[in-house]
């Protein structure tokens, strides 16, 4: 080698081109591969932690949000003494007795008509179900012919009952697809004579597979006209029947806080009760039920990335002491380079290229990972996981910071 080609290899080892400080990075990980392992090991872990749970976080907020508007848009319900108090004090809600009394249901389609585009009392227990050989339990609901178009109930196959249904009290249903698969097996229901509670009830329509809900299961549910339901199915009422809830459809959503605001003030009149305290009724919004939720659900996903993006600092923890053992045992190699005239960042520039391997390899793999833990988690628990590309990149830069802060310290030394 000439004294030329001698000179510009030492120049070439002491200042690095960016590849050549790449393969010397490489080099290093690859003469100790299983310290690299385990140090990039707690970035894969925090990286992956948090890719999954943000993604698993928003499919869940997506799924909520999808069951909510899948029950009706613009949706008001008129439920019983929300307000009130039992014995024990505690807040009498959803799921109790019928207490309202299905003259406001009358007075409300009347007071509100061009507001709102439907109004659904409901009626509704357990009951039940034969036909031929199969009989099972389900609950049946009384209501008017707008439920179908306030509670997004349309049939898939046949019709909804109509107003001719409900004047005439005749015995019609519409039942819900788990219904009709259960009791019905391979037999067409439509025309077929079911019996609820021993009465026979012609089935006009089926509602399309609404899957599974959680806490609301329209598959296994059967509509029947008001009128017949609380003649043959509920018991008679002191004062008048009683519905379990009121539903209404709003005509404008920009208007709907309004319309809540007047109806509640108008079934407070009605009842003949001034104190909020006391209403034997409530009216709840269901923009306000979506917002509660989703605010739920964001939050729940941040405190779990949060706790992941403790793993994710543990790992980037790990990465700044690796480096910092790593220049502690490459002293003679530093002294000898910055004696041939190595600057600092020439040093520095080193160190932070294997620091970089291992943070943003580690990352890619994080993500990897996260991708797949967050499709077998969604899968264990029924959610269609939400990619999010603000979490991947704030676990990757929050990573790649951590391991690299120190870095000025170790050139230092």
């Amino acid at each position: 080698m000439s004294e030329t080609q001698s000179r510009k290899a030492l120049r070439g080892w002491v200042g690095l081109s960016p590849w050549e400080v790449a393969r010397v990075a490489f080099r290093a990980m690859a003469a100790n591969p299983l310290r690299s392992a385990l140090t990039a090991l707690g970035v894969v872990i925090g990286v992956a932690a948090v890719v999954a749970l943000t993604m698993v976080g928003q499919g869940t907020t997506r799924r909520i949000s999808t069951l909510l508007e899948g029950l009706g848009t613009n949706l008001l319900t008129v439920g019983p003494a929300q307000g009130g108090r039992g014995p024990g004090g505690g807040l009498v809600r959803f799921g109790g007795p019928a207490t309202l009394p299905l003259s406001d249901a009358y007075a409300i389609q009347e007071a509100f008509a061009g507001e709102v585009v439907g109004v659904a009392p409901v009626a509704q227990a357990n009951f039940q179900l034969k036909f031929g050989a199969n009989n099972l339990r389900a609950t049946v609901v009384g209501t008017w012919p707008d439920f179908a178009q306030v509670r997004n109930a349309s049939p898939e196959r046949g019709s909804f009952f109509t107003w001719e249904d409900v004047e005439a009290r005749r015995r019609v249903a519409v039942i819900g697809y788990g219904i009709a698969q259960d009791l019905f097996g391979g037999e067409d229901p439509l025309g077929q004579r079911l019996r609820i509670q021993g009465i026979p009830f012609t089935v006009v329509g089926v509602l399309p597979d609404k899957g599974d809900q959680g806490f609301v299961s329209t598959n296994y549910q059967v509509y029947v006209p008001l009128s017949t339901y609380l003649q043959r199915l509920a018991r008679p009422e002191a004062g008048g029947p009683k519905v379990n809830a009121i539903y209404l459809q709003g005509a404008e959503r920009d208007r709907l806080r309004d319309l809540q605001t007047r109806l509640t003030q108008f079934l407070a009149e009605r009842h003949g009760l001034w104190d909020p305290e006391s209403y034997d009724f409530s009216v709840t919004n269901q923009q306000d039920a979506l917002e509660s939720v989703n605010q739920t659900t964001l939050a729940m996903t941040l405190f779990l990335g949060g706790v992941a993006g403790i793993s994710l600092l543990v790992g980037g923890i790990g990465i700044m002491n690796i480096m910092l053992v790593s220049v502690t045992e490459r002293t003679r190699e530093i002294g000898v380079r910055k004696a041939l005239g190595a600057r600092p960042q020439d040093i520095l520039a080193q160190f932070l290229a294997e620091s970089v391997v291992l943070s943003v390899g580690g990352g890619v793999l994080g993500v990897a990972l996260g991708l797949l833990m967050a499709r077998f988690v969604g899968q264990a628990i029924g959610v269609s996981p939400v990619f999010a590309p603000w979490s991947v990149g704030l676990a990757f830069v929050f990573a790649v910071a951590v391991a690299h802060i120190p870095h000025p310290l170790h050139s230092s030394r």
